[in-house]
């Protein structure tokens, strides 16, 4: 990872909103300019100087993780240090990202300096640096990549392990525990079983609910690899279906299908959302489609941009997005499918190449 080349890039994304130096506080943006992954940490960058703050649990850590940066021990919680550090250094106007500060935190960096300094100090310049973080280089592209294939690895798995009568938190359980012996560091999120009637929820999360011996069973996982998530969705029919439940799988497979044609560097967010909805529109079905076509996925499970309604950011080569729209009938049933995808120079690479056509078990 080239951690000197991202804090060059925030540097000048600090220096182009007119603040001489950035606070970095959020933990996902601390290990993407330094590497390092303590849960205590505040990163300065000012005048070609690149600190990092932290506590003394983390000392053999930071040396461990951290190059190129000078790191600071102490006992305080690592912004108000960092504030003291930068009056001294001579800071007059310091970029936070106030999407991610609370009141209470603003409040002790300001009590952290003096009055002589304070009225000025701390100017409000968004999420700079998660935006940077949503076009990834060759390094991420790679983490990500191994963490998509090992979810696709689970869920072909799990196609041999589910029957009906099991606990959703069974198969939770036996997917997280098969994830572990992989490698994964974790899962990416509370992992998501909704069977029966339960997958009308779009984000039911396991319960000691059974499969049905007849019914959608949905899957929502990922896992964490490297510190960069994988997410993917797949649905199955366990017995036979009815009929015309087939027929509405087909259309959401034909939403999610054009929607990841539509991946595309200068297509915009809104777009690829609109190329999904179309297709439910046109059978019927988008008035049981009830969230956003997909988000970007890196350290965070939920990253920029967002691919939603009239949404016009623009896609561009090295973002990696989800594609996964779904239909929800309450009282019924309902299913999604999500495959994560990469922008490349020319389209998109779908990283979750797992199988999405109709599945009876």
């Amino acid at each position: 990872m080239d951690f000197r080349a991202r804090r060059k890039k925030a540097v000048a994304a600090a220096q182009a909103v007119g603040v001489d130096a950035l606070m970095v506080t959020h933990l996902p943006d601390v290990r993407y300019l330094t590497g390092f992954t303590g849960s205590n940490a505040a990163v300065v960058l000012f005048g070609g100087k690149s600190v990092l703050f932290t506590d003394g649990r983390y000392t053999a850590q930071a040396k461990a993780e951290v190059a190129g940066v000078r790191v600071v021990i102490e006992k305080k919680a690592a912004a108000v240090v960092a504030c003291g550090w930068m009056e001294e250094a001579g800071v007059r106007r310091c970029g936070f990202d106030a999407t991610q500060t609370s009141v209470a935190a603003l409040e002790s960096m300001r009590r952290a300096v003096s009055g002589s300094v304070r009225r000025g100090m701390f100017v409000p310049v968004g999420a700079l640096v998660a935006r940077l973080r949503e076009v990834k280089d060759s390094d991420e592209i790679a983490a990500i990549r191994a963490a998509a294939l090992v979810g696709c690895e689970l869920f072909d798995g799990m196609l041999g392990f589910i029957q009906p009568g099991m606990a959703e938190v069974e198969v939770a359980a036996a997917l997280e525990y098969a994830a572990r012996l992989r490698g994964a560091e974790g899962m990416s999120f509370e992992t998501i079983v909704a069977s029966g009637e339960r997958s009308a929820l779009p984000h039911g999360r396991a319960t000691t609910a059974k499969l049905p011996k007849r019914g959608f069973c949905t899957l929502d996982f990922g896992v964490v690899l490297d510190g960069y998530c994988s997410d993917m969705t797949r649905t199955v029919h366990l017995g036979k279906a009815l009929p015309g439940e087939w027929e509405v799988y087909d259309s959401v497979l034909e939403a999610q299908t054009a929607a990841v044609a539509r991946v595309a560097p200068g297509v915009t967010a809104g777009e690829v959302d609109e190329a999904a909805r179309s297709v439910l529109r046109q059978s019927g079905l988008d008035k049981f489609f009830s969230h956003s076509t997909g988000h970007g996925v890196g350290l965070e499970i939920h990253e920029g941009p967002r691919l939603a309604t009239q949404q016009t950011q623009v896609l561009e080569a090295g973002m990696v997005v989800t594609i996964e729209p779904g239909v929800y009938m309450p009282g019924k049933y309902g299913m999604r499918i999500e495959d994560m995808v990469l922008v490349t120079a020319s389209g998109g690479e779908v990283l979750t190449p797992s199988l999405k056509a109709w599945i009876e078990l």
